[in-house]
């Protein structure tokens, strides 16, 4: 038994010990933490990035509630996503958005999610029965663009980089699409108010667009306002669709008669491998343009992406481009390149959306999504459903389970070969 007055000198170090780590902890919370910028998480391959939208019913008349957009923003953290690319600030999605991360945060310190947040840019009469002027600006810009600032004052912690327009200087956007100016004017208007303080010096602004409205293409688009706005971006967001471009541009797509003798996975592979050297001669072109200019700014993808059920130019009447195995080899092999190049790939898109054509179940654009509107996971996530990475998460109520039941030969029977052959490698 120790003497009396060692059990008081023990007990009193103890205390002053306990009491000094304490006051150590409390002094680290009162360190200001440093905050996440778009610097840190474009490019970050721990920072994996999607486009997103909610809408469940084939109409936006029907917004996504608050409880629908949290369950979705828990399936997209357990798929590791931690940037959401939004379109629009007319909606209330992209609002609703922002709250739900907010309260999720709220409720989860260790929740983590940012946001590139989209202003949508029109041109005089888009979406009316009058003729399209394309050198006019619709006069709902600006109350579009003042949403985005307020909601990025409103949330600095979640909106990390707006997006003014998507794919609005293209010109096959034949019902809205602006001329470089337009966009130049607003980026510039942002960046103004960055330098003013109204809005945080932190917060990146681009527009996010097709290749070719990037110099990419066509020289007719390498006029001296896209030169302009090359510069006063803070990145350059581009699109690529080889998936479009099965039918519109298919000399990369098919089976080449040296591959027959392959097994149809081998054929698939080799096909979809051209895919993407079809997205980084896209990518390159856009890069090649920019450093012509003489320009040095980060170049990341805001969109791209492979649907899995078409009944028109990309199915089985068209190039055979879509499935759910295609999908899958799409994904893998943009997300293996972009990682490892330090690009972030805003992957087109999480959910399936039902309202984007709206007449035609099957239209394609209704299927590029991951998962499907009732919580099916497609082929290209069956692995983490099998490892329970979606345990105990639902949509609408319904159990992240797989699509096809799971049965991968039952899917197969969905899945086309391209036509056999001569196929052009992706020149760069």
């Amino acid at each position: 038994m120790k003497p009396r007055h060692d059990i008081v000198l023990t007990f009193l170090f103890t205390v002053l010990v306990v009491s000094c780590n304490q006051e150590h902890k409390s002094k680290q919370s009162m360190q200001p933490q440093k905050s996440i910028t778009a610097k840190d998480i474009l490019g970050n391959p721990n920072y994996l990035a999607i486009s997103y939208g909610g809408y469940r019913k084939s109409s936006r008349e029907f917004q996504p509630n608050i409880v629908q957009l949290k369950e979705d923003m828990k399936i997209l953290q357990a798929m590791n996503i931690k940037i959401l690319r939004t379109y629009n600030v007319q909606l209330a999605q992209a609002s609703n958005v922002l709250k739900a991360i907010h309260q999720l945060k709220t409720e989860d310190e260790t929740f983590e999610m940012y946001v590139m947040l989209g202003a949508w840019i029109d041109c005089k009469n888009a979406w009316t029965d009058k003729e399209p002027d394309h050198t006019i600006e619709s006069a709902q810009n600006e109350s579009e663009i003042n949403r985005a600032i307020a909601l990025a004052n409103q949330y600095p912690d979640i909106v990390k980089v707006i997006a003014v327009g998507n794919e609005a200087m293209v010109r096959w956007a034949t019902s809205y699409y602006v001329q470089p100016n337009v966009i130049l004017k607003w980026v510039n208007y942002l960046q103004n108010l960055k330098k003013e303080d109204k809005l945080s010096k932190d917060l990146w602004i681009t527009s996010s667009d097709d290749f070719a409205s990037w110099g990419g293409g066509e020289e007719s688009y390498q006029v001296k306002d896209l030169e302009d706005l090359i510069k006063a971006v803070d990145y350059v967001s581009l699109h690529t669709y080889p998936y479009h471009n099965t039918h519109y541009n298919p000399e990369f797509w098919g089976i080449n008669d040296d591959e027959k003798e392959l097994s149809s996975d081998e054929k698939l592979e080799a096909a979809m491998q051209r895919t993407l050297q079809f997205a980084q001669k896209q990518y390159k072109a856009v890069s090649n343009y920019v450093e012509s200019l003489g320009v040095k700014k980060p170049i990341h993808i805001g969109e791209t992406g492979w649907a899995t059920v078409s009944n028109g130019h990309y199915g089985p009447n068209g190039s055979k481009a879509t499935d759910e195995f295609k999908e899958a080899l799409y994904y893998k092999y943009m997300r293996e390149w972009t990682n490892k190049e330090g690009i972030s790939c805003f992957y087109f898109e999480a959910f399936d959306e039902p309202w984007k054509d709206t007449h035609n179940h099957k239209g394609s654009e209704n299927h590029f999504g991951l998962i499907t509107v009732d919580g099916k996971a497609k082929y290209v996530l069956w692995d983490s459903v099998d490892q329970g990475v979606f345990e105990g998460l639902t949509r609408g109520g319904n159990p992240i389970t797989k699509t096809y039941n799971g049965d991968k030969n039952d899917m197969m029977k969905d899945v086309e070969l391209p036509d056999v052959k001569e196929v052009k490698p992706v020149d760069f």
